[in-house]
């Protein structure tokens, strides 16, 4: 799967051009993004796509030195889970 990144945001279109899994993101104070928001197709659900989405996530934030945070609750059990 390929995803396409935009600023605070990573996610996957289909054939049609829907968007099928994202992941949102934003820097809410110098240095501190919270992870706010992630979504995967029913289709691709149970195949791994939202842990992918937020590895992804997480290696765009700490490649910019920032903390993380998740107010979006598939997010925030995965950076628990993950000792993050």
């Amino acid at each position: 799967m390929e995803f396409i990144r935009e600023e605070g945001r990573i996610y996957s279109k289909d054939a049609n051009g829907k968007v099928i899994a994202e992941i949102e993101f934003e820097e809410i104070k110098k240095g501190l993004f919270d992870i706010y928001h992630t979504f995967v197709d029913e289709s691709l659900r149970g195949k791994g796509v939202a842990s992918k989405l937020v590895q992804e996530a997480v290696k765009e934030i700490q490649a910019r030195n920032g903390k993380i945070q998740a107010t979006c609750s598939y997010a925030k059990k995965w950076l628990e889970h993950n000792k993050l």
